[in-house]
This record gives structure tokens, sequence and C-alpha cells, in this order.
């Protein structure tokens, strides 16, 4: 993609996501998913990596997605409407790795997320939000090769960027980097987002319309 054509998707990714964006439903399993109407991007991570405040970030707005400190909140496949008329619709997807949920509760998330992503035909891209604090975990690495399995395309999307030294995330990026190589469905672009400064926003917008969109 030229220079320019490369400012055009970023001119078109801040007049979208600064335009009309609504939440939609929340679907607690398959039967209660939207029809498939429009391309999705899909939001996966560890409980508390900071899914609901990127969510937020990236859609300019505050109260979008909730935001809590307890670990496991979102239980469901909460669904926005991005662009009028509509564009795409992001996906937020229950956080997974936390302890406190029962077991049995936490199979289910596990199902409803996993038939979700083997099964959805709009869904064109996913991102896998690791924290920079910590790096890619075990229970991340399963769920990249479940979407390797799956052939679902997806992202790593470091945040809370601004939590960490500049020469340990720069650090962080390149051991990533080399890992994700080793994932067949693992887009080779990186991103370093933080929340709390908007670092690293413009870009993940400008790439999840460019997945929408190809």
């Amino acid at each position: 993609m030229s220079e320019v054509a490369d400012l055009d998707l970023a001119e078109r990714a801040r007049k979208l996501f600064a335009g009309p964006i609504a939440f939609l439903k929340s679907a607690p399993g398959l039967q209660f998913l939207p029809d498939p109407e429009a391309p999705e991007i899909a939001f996966a991570g560890r409980s508390n990596v900071g899914k609901s405040s990127l969510l937020n970030a990236l859609t300019n707005r505050n109260g979008l997605a909730r935001t809590s400190n307890t670990p496991g909140r979102t239980q469901e496949l909460n669904f926005f409407d991005v662009g009028e008329p509509l564009q795409l619709r992001l996906v937020d997807m229950p956080g997974y790795g936390f302890a406190e949920a029962p077991k049995d509760l936490v199979r289910r998330w596990r199902h409803l997320v996993n038939d979700y992503l083997r099964g959805r035909p709009v869904l064109k891209r996913t991102l896998v939000l690791v924290d920079s604090r910590h790096g890619l975990k075990d229970v991340d690495r399963e769920v990249m090769r479940m979407l390797d399995d799956a052939a679902v395309s997806y992202h790593i999307v470091l945040t809370k960027g601004d939590k960490v030294k500049p020469s340990a995330l720069g650090g962080l990026f390149e051991t990533t980097l080399v890992e994700a190589a080793k994932h067949p469905a693992a887009h080779p672009a990186i991103f370093t987002t933080s929340s709390e400064t908007g670092s690293g926003i413009a870009e993940l917008r400008t790439a999840i319309l460019e997945a929408a969109t190809t």
C-alpha cells in the first residue's frame, strides 16, 4: 500500500471512529448472535488486560464498554455497531484466565468463545490483547493456537504501554514479534497501545478498518 493510500485509510478510520458507534446487544449463547450483516473484529485477552479501556479509547467514548477491576466481569459476547450506515462491528469477548469464577461458568464461556471464533463467517480478525507488564502467558499461547487451528487471522496488541519503561517495552515488542512469527494465523503487525496516553490508538483504528474492508 502506498503512503498516500495509507494516509487515506488512516483518515477514513479517524472519521469512522469519530462518528456514530452504539452498543447493539449481548449474546450469552450462539443463538443470540446478531445477523452476520457486517464485518466483525473481535477483542480477546486475559481478564483485566484492559479490553474495555481500549475499546473506550478506540471509540473516543468513556462509557461505551464497562471497565472494572474485577476480573471476569464480561460474561457474554458484546457487539458494538460502528458507522451509520453500518460499516463494521466490534466484539468484546469474555476475558480468559481468571481464577475467581466457578469452573462450569468458565467452561461455558470457553465454549461460547471457541464456537464463535470457529463458526462466524463475518469475523475478519481477532485482536489478542497482552498486558505489556507481563508479556505472553501460556493462556495467551493457548488462545493463539486455537486461532491458528481455526484459521482466524489475529493481531497481538500490547496494552498498558505507558506502565512499562521504553527500553523494556522495546524488548517485549521484539520477543513478541519473534514468537508471533511461529504462529501461522498471527499477522506480522504488532501494536503497542496505551488507553491512558492514546499511544498507538490511531494506528490500531487504521488496522481495524483495513482488516474489515479487505
